[in-house]
């Protein structure tokens, strides 16, 4: 901000020069005295200006609705909705959410460091602010089969960029505890930087949450008891409450909140599929269940605005007050938030749920390490035989529904001419992991208990952290099918049944996003959804995006990787 600029807000302020906008009659919400007063707000040049009476070059009157400072995504990340930032943030606008804190390691994981400038890139100018943690565990474990490794001079040129503020979720633990040289060298990076650290603390015991908290990480998402609540903010930590499209942790840990406390919980939607942004929201809906559920609606406020902008050190947001910026919505209901209208910077950029900004248009991309990521010959039914010759019984991953952690149990299982056989009565059906990124051929094989398919199969090029190509279904067939359509398409999601393709999505940017708009986008995925039906699917979990996480070894009990079963807590791969 020049001399000039911040002149003419003192003197707006003072009232020797019109205000740009004068929101009258509201009941403006206080998240830093957690109180409403009624009144009116001046803003000046994209900040607010003072409290009261003010000359305008525009005025509108509020009718006394509620006026409270947009919502903060603490952690998300974008690549999950599928399609690119700017129609991300044509959805998320309307939802309230003006500002997010993204962490970009899903893209990073397939194309490195190309990926994460795409998107800086495709974040650049936007009416949502995208604000940027750099991915730490590029791959997120040093077994892993991913098409890009990231070191800590890889990352050191991001830290001069504006919208970067740190060091994304840390999830590779035995690197902190063994301080190995490069995630100690990101770490004392992020420290040099006065930069944040963001933590991945699934299943963490108190003494594994010293370590973390003596290496300055300081927020962790992966909370889901409300023992697990107390221990992190014992730790001086925050406790970023999730509440996604696989992962919904809100109702469990809310009420672990009270007054005393109340200033350490952020929200989060981490992964959110694009259509469950459309129809249910973002961080509003945290908001929204957090009332329902009990909590002081201006607490849940102040935990989506004040509390997210303190934490990450974005100093002129989350509040309602002169000097911030003019972030804010309005809406009529406290009990029941539904927003009528979104200002960013004193702009109105959405009324009643329609975006009002005129569309930019956004560069071509060019990059083969991000439009050719798919690198593995064809499958065959072959290579997905399971062999069990001796024993009737196998190690299995249970799902839990609406949760990323899985259970590790053994079952009794079919068995013809020495191999296993899909069982759909049973719900045990034939998990698959290929690698994609090196066409190495290697292929992991499972089962999995909890997806709930009574035929054909599912697939997709969507697999945390590593994004290789994963599938589950009932016949191998189909499974193969659908897996080498996605080999075809560059990735993206599939359902097969009977020797045909009944619906799919193409992801070409990094076998993970479209580049298609939101709308189109919505279109395709619910055909994909209804598809699911066809299959027997209920409609309990997300099932795309609970299959995306079958395959990441960082998170307990048990997951599957392209070298086989992986038991989590032990660290180590195991016989199936």
């Amino acid at each position: 901000m020049d001399n000039r600029s911040l002149g003419s807000k003192i003197y707006v302020s003072a009232k020797r020069q019109k205000a740009d906008l004068l929101i009258k009659n509201a009941k403006i919400i206080d998240v830093f005295n957690r109180e409403i007063f009624e009144g009116h707000v001046a803003v000046a040049e994209g900040t607010f200006a003072g409290f009261g009476e003010f000359e305008a070059s525009h005025i509108v009157d509020a009718k006394g609705a509620y006026l409270a400072p947009s919502f903060i995504d603490s952690h998300v990340h974008i690549e999950s909705s599928m399609v690119k930032p700017s129609e991300f943030a044509k959805v998320v606008l309307t939802h309230g959410v003006t500002t997010v804190v993204t962490d970009p390691h899903e893209i990073a994981n397939v194309s490195g460091a190309e990926g994460i400038q795409y998107m800086l890139d495709e974040s650049e100018g936007l009416e949502l602010e995208v604000y940027v943690m750099l991915p730490s565990s590029v791959p997120a474990a040093s077994f892993e089969y991913n098409g890009a490794e990231l070191k800590a001079f890889d990352l050191e040129p991001f830290y001069q960029h504006p919208r970067v503020l740190g060091l994304a979720e840390v999830m590779d633990f035995p690197s902190v505890r063994d301080e190995k040289a490069d995630m100690m060298e990101k770490l004392v990076q992020a420290r040099k930087k006065k930069a944040m650290v963001d933590g991945h603390m699934a299943g963490f015991s108190p003494e594994m949450l010293d370590i973390y908290g003596s290496a300055g990480i300081r927020t962790d998402h992966e909370v889901s008891r409300i023992e697990e609540v107390h221990e992190r903010i014992r730790r001086g930590m925050y406790v970023q409450i999730r509440h996604g499209s696989a992962a919904k942790d809100l109702p469990k840990i809310i009420h672990a909140v009270n007054k005393n406390n109340a200033r350490r919980f952020l929200f989060c939607t981490d992964d959110k599929h694009l259509n469950d942004l459309i129809q249910e929201g973002s961080v509003d809906h945290n908001v929204r269940l957090s009332i329902e559920l009990g909590i002081d609606p201006i607490i849940a406020i102040q935990i989506a605005s004040l509390n997210a902008a303190e934490c990450y050190g974005l100093r002129n947001k989350g509040g309602i007050a002169p000097g911030y910026d003019a972030d804010f919505i309005l809406f009529n209901d406290l009990e029941n938030i539904s927003i009528q209208e979104v200002y960013k910077k004193g702009v109105c950029v959405s009324k009643n749920g329609t975006y009002l900004v005129r569309e930019k248009k956004t560069r071509d991309i060019n990059e083969k390490k991000l439009t050719s990521t798919i690198h593995c010959n064809e499958i065959s039914v072959s290579e997905l035989k399971i062999p069990l010759p001796d024993k009737p019984s196998a190690t299995i991953i249970e799902i839990e529904p609406n949760q990323l952690v899985t259970k590790k149990i053994v079952e009794n299982v079919l068995i013809k001419e020495g191999h296993f056989i899909q069982d759909p009565i049973r719900d045990q059906l034939k998990l698959v992991l290929a690698e994609r990124h090196h066409n190495t051929g290697i292929i992991g094989l499972g089962i999995v208990k909890g997806l709930g398919l009574k035929k054909g199969a599912i697939a997709a090029s969507v697999s945390h952290d590593s994004h290789n190509l994963i599938a589950a279904g009932c016949h191998d067939e189909d499974i193969a099918l659908a897996l080498n359509h996605l080999r075809c398409q560059q990735g993206g999601l599939a359902v097969s049944l009977d020797g045909k393709i009944l619906a799919s999505l193409a992801l070409p940017i990094a076998g993970l996003i479209s580049n298609e708009n939101a709308e189109t986008v919505s279109r395709k995925l619910e055909l994909v959804q209804n598809e699911l039906l066809t299959l027997g699917a209920g409609e309990e979990i997300d099932l795309f995006l609970t299959l995306s996480f079958l395959g990441l070894p960082v998170i307990p009990e048990i997951k599957l990787t392209v070298e086989g079963l992986f038991d989590v807590l032990a660290f180590k791969h195991i016989s199936i």
